[in-house]
């Protein structure tokens, strides 16, 4: 007879069920509800059916290596939605005949997340691991994901954590740490092409749309796999009998326009890469042009402010300093404003950043530097700028014969802070342009300056 363990004592009756039935389920399919989702009926059952993926789950793949291998630990899964995270997940569980437990950090708290490990730590002490697979797992706080180390650490659980967002930026350290990061990608459009046969094998009817509006619609998923199924449905609901839509039909029919280009593919680098020249060869028409066409096609707007500042630093940098500014400010206005209205902010800033003067002179200079720091990444500076907070620091001359700039004429002592061995060198060069223009006109007397007191 199965005796509850002391862990369990106190919790409700349901929840008890619920715990022992999952311990002793024989995992039997079932027939799919009526209504099910076209995108969850065709849910792969086995990694190798997962499509768009194959660096991770294809025969050389890395989980398929972690399967392999009888060792799995835990992962962090990072992606666009609709790229198989979830699947992916369930599939591990079975394959690793670990229980599966899922949870959203969206609508749960502390109080779900007790109840979670509780029945987790009693599988393991009946001899079975927890997969715990967490969507969205960065809307947890801090705070909350310190909750899952322990669990981790002593193997109650093996942690899935699926996440849109940067898991660098989004989750503690101390988690990353123990976790493995893989990366899921927008599903191409092969992938989708894949998808789309495998559902028309399964209604057994093929989806009523010419080769023009077939394309659209692989464009309209844009890398999104559930996507593509869920505007599959759409249009095999919208159909009469007979009836095959072209693109105008199909766009009629979804209310979704198609993406212009594919963000993950050439029209994505083309656009990008005309609207940076654009700006780069002061034409602020052309740059409106190509801005323009990005956000018609869906891009993000968190990329385009990117992408602005990039440009204010690379090619315009000290020429104009209020260019890094209003790109800056750019991207804050539009995240306080939104779309549309916010994309007038990416509007004001090309046009600013394409009539500024133009200057690359600190992007060279510190691609210079950088060579240097790589040849020279040995030598220690000089010790007269080193500090000596210790006695034998001080004994070793640290700091000694330092000029403090401020108690020097003109606030400038000009010594030399290169290391000996490598002797003065000069990167920044600016040129006679914008502000750039009384930049030089500083370093020429500084340099005067440098000569006359040796």
């Amino acid at each position: 007879g199965y005796r509850r363990p002391a862990l369990v004592v106190g919790a409700g009756r349901a929840y008890i069920r619920a715990t022992m039935a999952d311990l002793f389920s024989t995992d039997q399919p079932k027939a799919p509800p009526p209504g099910q989702p076209l995108a969850d009926r065709l849910r792969p059952k086995t990694l190798a059916e997962v499509v768009g993926q194959e660096h991770l789950t294809g025969p050389d793949g890395a989980l398929t290596r972690l399967i392999d291998s009888g060792s799995l630990g835990s992962m962090v899964f990072w992606g666009p939605p609709g790229t198989g995270k979830t699947t992916v997940a369930r599939l591990l569980a079975g394959e690793t005949e670990l229980a599966f437990e899922q949870i959203s950090a969206i609508f749960s708290g502390v109080a779900d997340l007790k109840k979670v490990f509780e029945a987790a730590k009693l599988r393991r002490a009946n001899g079975r691991q927890t997969l715990l697979f967490v969507d969205e797992i960065h809307r947890f706080n801090r705070a909350q994901q310190d909750g899952f180390l322990p669990v981790m650490e002593d193997g109650t659980i093996v942690l899935v954590g699926a996440t849109t967002e940067n898991p660098s930026f989004e989750l503690n350290a101390a988690l990353l740490s123990r976790a493995r990061v893989l990366v899921f990608q927008s599903l191409g459009e092969e992938s989708i092409k894949k998808l789309l046969a495998r559902a028309e094998e399964t209604e057994g009817r093929a989806l009523p749309l010419d080769e023009d509006a077939r394309a659209m619609l692989i464009r309209m998923a844009d890398g999104d796999g559930r996507a593509s199924l869920t505007l599959a449905e759409e249009v095999w609901r919208a159909a009469k009998p007979g009836e095959v839509f072209g693109p105008e039909g199909l766009q009629r029919v979804v209310q979704r326009r198609a993406p212009i280009y594919d963000k993950g593919q050439d029209g994505h680098y083309n656009l990008i890469s005309a609207l940076h020249k654009s700006v780069r060869g002061s034409d602020p028409d052309a740059a409106l042009y190509y801005l323009a066409r990005m956000f018609d096609a869906g891009e993000d707007p968190l990329y385009l402010g990117r992408r602005l500042v990039r440009m204010a630093v690379e090619d315009i940098g000290l020429a104009d300093p209020q260019a890094l500014v209003v790109a800056n400010a750019a991207k804050d206005a539009y995240d306080y404003l939104g779309s549309p209205e916010g994309e007038l902010a990416f509007a004001q800033a090309a046009v600013y950043l394409a009539t500024a003067p133009k200057s690359n002179a600190v992007y060279t200079a510190f691609k210079a530097a950088t060579r240097a720091a790589k040849e020279f990444g040995s030598l220690l500076p000089p010790k007269h700028i080193l500090n000596a907070p210790t006695k034998l620091m001080k004994e070793e001359d640290y700091g000694a014969g330092y000029r403090y700039d401020h108690d020097e004429p003109d606030a400038f002592s000009g010594q030399d802070y290169f290391p000996e061995k490598m002797g003065r060198r000069t990167f920044y060069d600016p040129p006679e342009r914008g502000f750039e223009r009384d930049i030089r006109k500083r370093l020429d007397y500084w340099a005067k300056l440098r000569k006359e007191r040796g």
